[in-house]
């Protein structure tokens, strides 16, 4: 079956194509077959009429830490009244996550992705990391691999309390990654002060390596830190956070494959600088925009609100937040565009709007895209489409 989606006022096809007005697309089983002029489009089995709205690629949240259970909404207001936001709050989710038992956490895991398709998120990958004992964390991994796109293995999120890194790090890349090897793609590690140090984190990444999974860091959050050059050094998809970085850290990303990838909803809640957009795109890094919807620092899945703040307060343009929140967490996830819309491994690509690619479609409730910016906060998804079919 084929679904021509016509009455596209201004079409993101984040792609070498641009932006097209007046547009159309065709979707066959799922997979994008056709681009171009709407006077041009060819007949389809069934019609979406879009009424004049403009059409982006669903954004693709290469960060979420969506399996948990808890409040730390208390957390939240004790920093917003002047508190500094340490790693450590992570072990506050801990006990409410363990005993939180399966079928709750998949209800709050279909609810959170559901959220999500409501703002025009059509690709998400999760983390697991609030458990922090091997029951938990397999648990986790096997709940998240039923519904998220990709699934990360985040044990090294934080030293238990009570337990010594090292002992616990025994757990990490021994049972724990044993248990979720077959329900996780990458794995990663919060490679900040209160965290893991350099030696450790390099030692769960080696671990994952060598178990097949790719590579992912949390990095230079809080204070400069080796986060970015191990990221780069081993070839990771993605550095993630990135508030803190020194030339050579931007000089290191510009010239490999790994992904900066900033979380700005996460800077205003930490109050942290804001990471410098600016100065990796204009370096030549490739950067990725995700919510990090989490309990302590990031609690939302509105990919609009992360992009709507790149334009206003990272100094981005529009067509840069657009390609930074689909193709560029494609290329975090390593899911993006290497010819002829498939990625590395012959799936249809995300983030992008070209022939052979995801039929993963934003529709907003505006004629242009910078609406996202112009009418900040305002609702702007209208429809979401995953793989042509409605989703939201």
């Amino acid at each position: 079956m084929s679904t021509l989606f016509t009455g596209i006022s201004e079409l993101h096809t984040v792609s070498e194509a641009g932006t097209l007005d007046d547009a159309a697309i065709v979707v066959t089983d799922g997979v994008v077959s056709w681009v171009g002029q709407r006077s041009q489009a060819p007949a389809a089995d069934d019609i979406v009429d879009c009424g004049g709205r403009a059409v982006l690629p669903g954004w693709v949240d290469s960060h979420t830490h969506m399996i948990f259970d808890g409040d730390r909404s208390a957390e939240f207001e004790a920093r917003m009244s002047g508190g500094s936001y340490e790693a450590g709050g992570i072990a506050v989710t801990m006990d409410a996550t363990r005993s939180a038992g399966e079928s709750r956490l998949e209800q709050l895991l279909v609810e959170r992705i559901a959220a999500a398709r409501r703002g025009g998120t059509t690709t998400v990958e999760t983390k697991t990391g609030y458990g922090l004992n091997t029951e938990s964390e397999v648990l986790a991994a096997r709940v998240a691999s039923k519904y998220a796109d990709d699934v990360t293995f985040l044990g090294a999120h934080l030293v238990p309390p009570g337990a010594d890194a090292d002992d616990y790090l025994d757990e990490v890349v021994g049972p724990m990654l044993d248990g979720v090897a077959d329900y996780a793609n990458w794995i990663d590690v919060f490679c900040e002060r209160g965290a893991f140090d350099e030696t450790q984190s390099r030692r769960v990444l080696a671990a994952g390596k060598e178990r097949g999974l790719g590579v992912r860091v949390h990095g230079n959050q809080l204070g400069e830190g080796p986060g970015v050059q191990l990221a780069v050094e081993l070839d990771a998809a993605s550095v993630d956070h990135v508030n803190y970085l020194s030339d050579a850290d931007i000089e290191a990303l510009a010239n490999s494959e790994t992904v900066a990838t900033m979380l700005p909803a996460c800077d205003l809640s930490t109050r942290e600088p804001l990471a410098p957009g600016r100065r990796l795109l204009d370096a030549g890094a490739t950067v990725a925009i995700a919510s990090n919807l989490n309990p302590g620092t990031s609690y939302t899945s509105s990919m609009n609100f992360c992009v709507t703040t790149a334009v206003l307060q990272q100094r981005l343009s529009l067509d840069e937040a657009v390609r930074a929140a689909t193709f560029g967490g494609a290329k975090a996830l390593r899911r993006h565009d290497v010819g002829g819309g498939l990625d590395a491994q012959g799936r249809p690509a995300k983030g992008t709007i070209v022939e052979g690619a995801a039929a993963d479609l934003h529709v907003l409730d505006a004629p242009s895209a910078i609406h996202l910016a112009y009418r900040p906060g305002m609702p702007m998804t209208w429809r979401t489409f995953v793989a042509g079919k409605p989703a939201f």
